[in-house]
Protein backbone atom coordinates (compact mmCIF):
# COMPACT_ATOMS: atom_id res chain seq x y z
CA UNK A 1 0.00 0.00 0.00
CA UNK A 2 1.51 3.62 -1.02
CA UNK A 3 1.09 5.84 1.90
CA UNK A 4 2.13 9.60 1.58
CA UNK A 5 0.59 12.61 3.06
CA UNK A 6 -1.13 15.47 0.69
CA UNK A 7 -2.90 18.82 0.51
CA UNK A 8 -6.25 18.66 -0.74
CA UNK A 9 -6.90 19.24 -4.04
CA UNK A 10 -10.26 19.32 -5.53
CA UNK A 11 -9.22 15.66 -7.03
CA UNK A 12 -10.42 14.67 -3.94
CA UNK A 13 -13.61 16.73 -3.58
CA UNK A 14 -16.07 13.44 -3.33
CA UNK A 15 -13.33 11.58 -1.57
CA UNK A 16 -13.07 13.99 1.01
CA UNK A 17 -16.71 13.68 1.90
CA UNK A 18 -17.34 10.52 2.08
CA UNK A 19 -14.89 10.36 4.53
CA UNK A 20 -15.73 12.79 6.65
CA UNK A 21 -19.82 11.69 6.53
CA UNK A 22 -18.25 8.24 7.68
CA UNK A 23 -16.30 10.14 10.42
CA UNK A 24 -19.22 12.48 11.55
CA UNK A 25 -21.55 9.62 11.64
CA UNK A 26 -19.28 7.85 14.08
CA UNK A 27 -18.62 10.62 16.39
CA UNK A 28 -22.44 10.90 16.58
CA UNK A 29 -23.35 7.26 17.13
CA UNK A 30 -20.17 5.79 19.32
CA UNK A 31 -19.36 9.60 20.57
CA UNK A 32 -15.75 9.12 19.25
CA UNK A 33 -13.11 11.71 18.97
CA UNK A 34 -13.14 14.09 16.31
CA UNK A 35 -9.11 14.84 15.31
CA UNK A 36 -7.93 16.30 14.31
CA UNK A 37 -10.67 19.25 14.57
CA UNK A 38 -8.96 21.55 11.88
CA UNK A 39 -10.80 18.71 9.36
CA UNK A 40 -14.11 19.72 10.78
CA UNK A 41 -14.23 23.60 11.09
CA UNK A 42 -16.11 24.28 8.11
CA UNK A 43 -18.83 22.78 6.02
CA UNK A 44 -17.49 20.89 3.00
CA UNK A 45 -20.28 21.72 0.59
CA UNK A 46 -18.35 24.74 -0.18
CA UNK A 47 -15.14 22.96 -1.07
CA UNK A 48 -12.75 26.25 -1.98
CA UNK A 49 -14.20 27.72 1.40
CA UNK A 50 -13.62 24.49 3.33
CA UNK A 51 -9.80 24.10 2.03
CA UNK A 52 -8.73 28.00 3.44
CA UNK A 53 -10.35 26.93 6.49
CA UNK A 54 -7.88 24.20 6.77
CA UNK A 55 -4.95 26.30 6.99
CA UNK A 56 -6.33 30.51 7.98
CA UNK A 57 -4.59 33.08 6.76
CA UNK A 58 -4.42 35.33 8.70
CA UNK A 59 -4.38 33.43 11.42
CA UNK A 60 -7.51 33.82 13.84
CA UNK A 61 -6.73 35.26 17.33
CA UNK A 62 -6.13 32.48 19.32
CA UNK A 63 -4.52 29.99 16.93
CA UNK A 64 -1.35 29.11 15.69
CA UNK A 65 -0.19 28.68 11.70
CA UNK A 66 -0.67 25.32 10.91
CA UNK A 67 -0.52 22.66 8.23
CA UNK A 68 -3.09 20.13 7.39
CA UNK A 69 -2.35 16.63 5.20
CA UNK A 70 -4.68 14.07 4.52
CA UNK A 71 -3.45 10.49 4.21
CA UNK A 72 -3.57 9.34 1.15
CA UNK A 73 -4.00 5.47 -0.07
CA UNK A 74 -2.18 6.05 -3.50
CA UNK A 75 -3.56 2.35 -4.82
CA UNK A 76 -7.33 2.84 -4.30
CA UNK A 77 -7.41 6.92 -4.28
CA UNK A 78 -8.87 6.59 -0.72
CA UNK A 79 -8.20 9.39 1.85
CA UNK A 80 -7.43 7.27 4.99
CA UNK A 81 -7.33 9.94 7.61
CA UNK A 82 -5.50 13.46 8.24
CA UNK A 83 -3.01 15.31 10.18
CA UNK A 84 -3.30 18.86 11.70
CA UNK A 85 0.33 20.39 11.96
CA UNK A 86 0.64 23.48 14.36
CA UNK A 87 4.02 25.31 13.72
CA UNK A 88 4.18 26.29 17.47
CA UNK A 89 2.77 26.08 20.78
CA UNK A 90 0.58 28.40 22.56
CA UNK A 91 -0.60 27.77 26.24
CA UNK A 92 -3.30 26.25 25.07
CA UNK A 93 -1.67 24.01 22.72
CA UNK A 94 0.84 23.39 25.18
CA UNK A 95 -1.80 22.24 27.83
CA UNK A 96 -3.72 20.55 25.55
CA UNK A 97 -3.45 19.70 22.16
CA UNK A 98 0.05 19.83 21.03
CA UNK A 99 1.70 19.77 17.63
CA UNK A 100 -0.05 17.28 16.19
CA UNK A 101 -3.94 16.42 15.86
CA UNK A 102 -4.40 13.38 13.87
CA UNK A 103 -7.20 10.39 13.11
CA UNK A 104 -7.71 7.95 10.70
CA UNK A 105 -11.08 7.82 9.42
CA UNK A 106 -13.35 4.71 11.32
CA UNK A 107 -13.51 2.11 8.50
CA UNK A 108 -9.62 1.76 8.19
CA UNK A 109 -8.32 1.81 12.06
CA UNK A 110 -6.93 -1.38 13.51
CA UNK A 111 -4.49 -1.71 10.62
CA UNK A 112 -1.37 0.60 11.92
CA UNK A 113 -2.89 3.16 9.58
CA UNK A 114 -2.05 5.98 12.74
CA UNK A 115 1.67 4.52 13.09
CA UNK A 116 2.19 5.72 9.64
CA UNK A 117 0.42 8.65 9.54
CA UNK A 118 1.82 9.93 12.63
CA UNK A 119 5.35 9.02 11.34
CA UNK A 120 4.54 10.79 7.65
CA UNK A 121 3.68 14.01 10.10
CA UNK A 122 6.63 13.89 11.87
CA UNK A 123 8.23 13.71 8.85
CA UNK A 124 6.99 17.09 8.04
CA UNK A 125 7.53 18.80 11.80
CA UNK A 126 11.14 18.36 10.40
CA UNK A 127 10.89 20.27 7.55
CA UNK A 128 9.07 22.94 9.21
CA UNK A 129 11.87 23.09 11.48
CA UNK A 130 10.35 21.50 14.71
CA UNK A 131 13.00 19.76 16.89
CA UNK A 132 10.56 18.64 19.82
CA UNK A 133 7.19 17.46 19.17
CA UNK A 134 4.44 17.36 22.12
CA UNK A 135 1.49 15.40 21.29
CA UNK A 136 -1.54 14.24 23.65
CA UNK A 137 -4.33 11.71 23.93
CA UNK A 138 -7.07 10.79 26.00
CA UNK A 139 -5.58 8.68 28.83
CA UNK A 140 -8.36 5.79 27.74
CA UNK A 141 -7.66 6.24 23.90
CA UNK A 142 -5.19 3.24 24.14
CA UNK A 143 -4.51 2.92 20.05
CA UNK A 144 -3.13 6.64 20.19
CA UNK A 145 -0.67 6.41 23.23
CA UNK A 146 0.55 3.04 21.40
CA UNK A 147 1.21 5.25 18.25
CA UNK A 148 2.28 8.26 19.62
CA UNK A 149 4.78 5.71 21.66
CA UNK A 150 5.86 3.69 18.61
CA UNK A 151 6.89 6.42 16.96
CA UNK A 152 9.33 7.42 20.07
CA UNK A 153 6.65 9.64 22.36
CA UNK A 154 8.29 9.43 26.06
CA UNK A 155 4.84 10.33 28.66
CA UNK A 156 5.93 13.44 30.59
CA UNK A 157 2.84 13.30 32.36
CA UNK A 158 -1.03 13.07 32.68
CA UNK A 159 -2.99 15.95 33.02
CA UNK A 160 -7.00 16.97 33.82
CA UNK A 161 -8.74 16.99 30.37
CA UNK A 162 -11.00 19.60 29.34
CA UNK A 163 -13.52 16.82 29.35
CA UNK A 164 -12.92 15.92 32.87
CA UNK A 165 -11.17 12.96 32.42
CA UNK A 166 -6.91 12.95 32.24
CA UNK A 167 -4.90 13.30 29.16
CA UNK A 168 -1.52 11.72 28.35
CA UNK A 169 1.56 14.46 27.49
CA UNK A 170 4.36 12.61 25.40
CA UNK A 171 7.00 14.60 23.76
CA UNK A 172 8.95 13.43 20.64
CA UNK A 173 12.52 14.77 20.13
CA UNK A 174 13.33 14.62 16.37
Amino acid sequence: MGLRLIKLTRAYEDELRSMLDEWSLDIETRHTNGSPSAIFRADPSDFDAYVASLEPDPVPEGLVANSVFFLLDDERGRLLGAADIRHELNDVLLAHGGHIGDGIRPSERGRGLGTRLVALALDECRRLGITRVLMTCDDTNVASARTIEKNGGVLENKVPSEDGGLERRYWIDL
